[in-house]
């Protein structure tokens, strides 16, 4: 049986940006003297896997071990490494190299989403084209619509126990409550603020509706300070649908009111690599 071909970059990097993962792209961008790969080959670094390669060698292992610090650490962006074939590298080509690494923590947020119901669709639906990684949890049997299967960056999780659902979850998830069973979706926020290390918690319904979760959940011995980071009715916190009550108007009110609190952690005003390092590289 012949064993499969080993990715090349380009196919590990649409694999691992379709899936969010976390991810490096090393590219050689100058080399002078007698180097392993010209400008342009190009490498991929997960935390536990390397597709294609940049010419092999200590060069090469100190790349992956660059790249492996930065995943690790969380960060994200660009740097430029410079190694110098006999210094740094302690290799006898005696070249020099410079190295774009390109980090990518994975998706920008998790939106973990309880209930596959009509709103539960079109929110699915919406969050789609946003580079965000979906967990679609539901209690019942085949309650996945078809068109879910295979989708990038979503998960279907048939999840009968909501205790062990929410304790599954990443840290710092966005989650929004929506189930077909409203003693369900109490039991899922009890269990979401119990956890106390989530980015945001919505959950669908009334005003009435939250009155009556909020006197049992303080009996459940939450404080106001943990009930009152919970948004209940979604999507008002961007003026609401304007009284449609359409799934599909309740969905993007709720995305609307998401979107800010995801946010993102980049600097307006300066993005990609260092400029006074670019200008010394090139000056």
């Amino acid at each position: 049986m012949n064993a499969p071909r080993p990715q090349a970059w380009h196919e590990a990097l649409h694999r691992l940006q379709s899936e969010g993962l976390p991810h490096a792209l090393a590219t050689v961008v100058t080399s002078a003297g007698s180097t392993p790969r010209e400008p342009g080959a190009r490498m991929v670094i997960t935390e536990d896997a390397v597709c294609d390669t940049l010419g092999g060698g200590t060069f090469e292992f100190q790349v992956i071990d660059a790249a492996r610090e930065k995943l690790a650490r969380g960060e994200s962006g660009m740097s430029l490494e410079a190694f110098a074939l006999g210094g740094r590298s302690g290799q006898c080509c005696g070249g020099f190299v410079n190295v774009l690494l390109e980090v990518f923590p994975g998706s920008a947020a998790t939106l973990a989403i309880f209930g596959a119901g009509h709103v539960g669709n079109e929110l699915v639906r919406l969050a789609a084209p946003l580079p965000w990684r979906v967990l679609w949890h539901d209690s019942r049997d085949g309650a996945f619509p078809a068109w879910a299967e295979d989708q990038p960056r979503l998960a279907c999780r048939h999840a009968p126990d909501p205790q062990a659902a929410v304790a599954a979850l990443p840290a710092g998830s966005h989650a929004l409550v929506l189930t077909h069973d409203h003693a369900e979706d109490r039991q899922l926020v009890d269990a979401l603020l119990k956890r106390g290390d989530m980015a945001s918690i919505g959950l669908i319904g009334s005003k009435s509706k939250w009155a009556s979760f909020r006197s049992r959940l303080t009996d459940a011995g939450h404080d106001a300070a943990a009930l009152a980071t919970v948004r209940c009715p979604i999507g008002t916190a961007c003026g609401g649908t304007g009284g449609d009550k359409t799934p599909y108007a309740i969905a993007l009110a709720a995305m609307a009111e998401l979107l800010p609190l995801v946010g993102t952690a980049e600097r307006a005003d300066q993005r990609g690599l260092d400029p006074a390092k670019l200008r010394t590289m090139f000056g």
